[in-house]
């Protein structure tokens, strides 16, 4: 047998294999998350903190619209557009809970790249924070999104924070282009939408796709790579058993790139799937922070694991 001469580079305690079958699905992932840690934190995002079990009714709630309001099915497509916000893990999880395939998409992106990668992707429905909606506004018809979901930076902020982001980003600060699409919907209406709602979860395998997640375009056009939940489990269970004796059940964990990039998006999975609290950051060169708040409204400056 041929040896593997890179194991004697791991650190102690790291195991030649890891069982990537132990979860179906980053849903079945999510779920046993949710079980364990319910009452835990999960996601903090400028001094708001959402336990496993709030992010796990909010999500639900999420899917519910999908499914009945928007009936998408099993392996649809919905972008998410957003930056570091408490609304990407909701959203996330909740397309998984739908059985859809996540298309992360760079905020940044201009009306060509963004329109692009939706007729790519085959997406049917867009989730944008509504300072890049302005984008979304200029390629909508011509792309086939069966709904525009946007939502403002203070949606899922606990008050008043929520009230003083959305008023300072808008009207004092003006960083929300003026936009129009008026079939658009407000996140906060879809989680009423879809709050009550019968939602069956969907029966995700290992072999379906979790994310079509697109490359940088450096060489050519960007091209979507196909991520299947067997791939996003492996690596999230190759991950927590090489930072085991760094990261510990149940601490902080700091998010700082941003969440529509794959490492970042993997991080907080990862986060959640250890009883962690994902703190997520914004990362100043792809979501610059709303405003310079106060020293009394700013997050507390948690340590930092870099593994």
């Amino acid at each position: 047998m041929e040896e593997k001469i890179w194991l004697k580079s791991y650190s102690n305690g790291v195991p030649a294999e890891v069982d990537c079958g132990a979860y179906p699905s980053v849903q079945h992932l999510y779920q046993a998350a949710v079980d364990r840690y319910r009452g835990q934190p999960a996601f903090t995002n400028m001094g708001t903190t959402l336990t496993y079990a709030e992010v796990d009714r909010i999500s639900r709630d999420f899917a519910g619209y999908l499914l009945r309001d928007l009936a998408l099915i099993k392996g649809d497509r919905l972008a998410l557009m957003l930056p570091n916000v408490l609304q990407y893990p909701v959203a996330l999880f909740g397309a998984f809970l739908a059985g859809l395939t996540v298309v992360n998409v760079n905020p940044l992106y201009t009306p060509r790249e963004l329109q692009y990668q939706l007729l790519d992707s085959g997406t049917h429905a867009i989730v944008v924070l509504e300072n890049f909606a302005h984008t979304v506004e200029q390629v909508v018809d011509r792309c086939a999104l069966r709904a525009v979901i946007t939502t403002k930076l203070g949606d899922l902020l606990s008050p008043p924070t929520s009230y003083i982001a959305n008023l300072v980003v808008k009207y004092i600060k003006r960083m929300v282009p003026e936009w129009r699409i008026p079939q658009a919907i407000a996140f906060r209406d879809v989680l009423s939408l879809g709050r009550g709602n019968d939602m069956r979860e969907a029966d995700l395998g290992p072999d379906d796709i979790a994310f079509l997640q697109y490359t940088s375009g450096t060489t050519g056009p960007p091209k979507g790579a196909v991520l299947t939940h067997r791939n996003v489990v492996a690596n999230v269970r190759q991950n927590n058993v090489w930072s085991g004796n760094v990261v510990k059940d149940g601490e902080e964990i700091v998010v700082t790139p941003p969440e529509w990039s794959m490492c970042a998006c993997d991080s907080g999975t990862k986060a959640m799937s250890r009883g962690s609290k994902a703190n997520d950051r914004f990362l100043r060169s792809a979501s610059p922070p709303p405003w310079n708040m106060p020293q009394s409204m700013r997050k507390r400056i948690s340590p930092v694991s870099t593994r």
